[in-house]
C-alpha cells in the first residue's frame, strides 16, 4: 500500500468521523433541549399536585365534586 492510497483512506476516515461527530453533537443538543422542557413541565405538574395536595384553592380549575 503505498503513502498516497494510506493518506487517502485516513482522509476518508477522517471525514467521516468528522460527520458522525457533528450529528452526534446536534443530537446531544436536541436531548438537552428536550430535557430541560421535560424538566420545566414536570416541576409545573409537580407544583400543581403539591397545590391541590394541599387544598390550596389557587391550585386551578380543579374542584372535587360535592359529593366527596
Amino acid at each position: 500500500m503505498s503513502d498516497s492510497t494510506r493518506l487517502e483512506t485516513i482522509e476518508i476516515k477522517l471525514a467521516h468521523l468528522e460527520r458522525s461527530l457533528q450529528e452526534l453533537g446536534q443530537t446531544v443538543m436536541r436531548q438537552q433541549s428536550e430535557i430541560a422542557a421535560l424538566a420545566a413541565r414536570n416541576r409545573s405538574l409537580s407544583d400543581q399536585m403539591q397545590a391541590l395536595e394541599s387544598g390550596d384553592d389557587s391550585a386551578g380549575q380543579y374542584q372535587k365534586p360535592p359529593h366527596y
